[in-house]
């Protein structure tokens, strides 16, 4: 393997930070909001819905509040009528846009042989058990 990775130690508490961190940083809709923003700048609300594709209106709500709340997001308001919103990388946001970048371009690089792999072990799974 090329670089080491370094982990932290096991910790028993489950408000560990570098968990909830990992848990934000590896949802898929974060990845998605961070990779939409980057490539196209300040976005409001229904433009990134549009962009994402597939997400509840709930669950994009959340996730760009909790990227806000981590600081990764910066939510502008304008004072016009009706207000206008957009959302931004922040200089945090955009730090993370190279690691989001390669997790993103692997997983699209790799999806053929995970379909495959997957294939194969659902094939696997439903196939008769041999009786005795």
């Amino acid at each position: 393997m090329k670089g080491t990775i370094r982990l932290p130690a096991a910790e028993p508490d489950p408000a560990c930070p570098v968990r909830g961190i990992l848990d934000q940083v590896g949802n898929k809709w974060t990845a998605l909001v961070i990779s939409h923003l980057a490539a196209a700048g300040p976005l409001r609300f229904s433009e990134i819905k549009r962009r994402v594709g597939r997400v509840s209106q709930r669950m994009l709500t959340e996730t760009v509040r909790s990227l806000e709340r981590d600081g990764v997001l910066l939510r502008t308001v304008y004072p016009t009528i009706p207000p206008k919103v957009e959302y931004s990388l922040t200089s945090l946001g955009s730090s993370l846009v190279g690691p989001v970048q390669a997790l993103v371009g692997w997983a699209l690089d790799h999806r053929a042989h995970i379909q495959q792999a997957r294939s194969l072990f659902d094939q696997r799974r439903s196939a008769p058990v041999p009786a005795d």
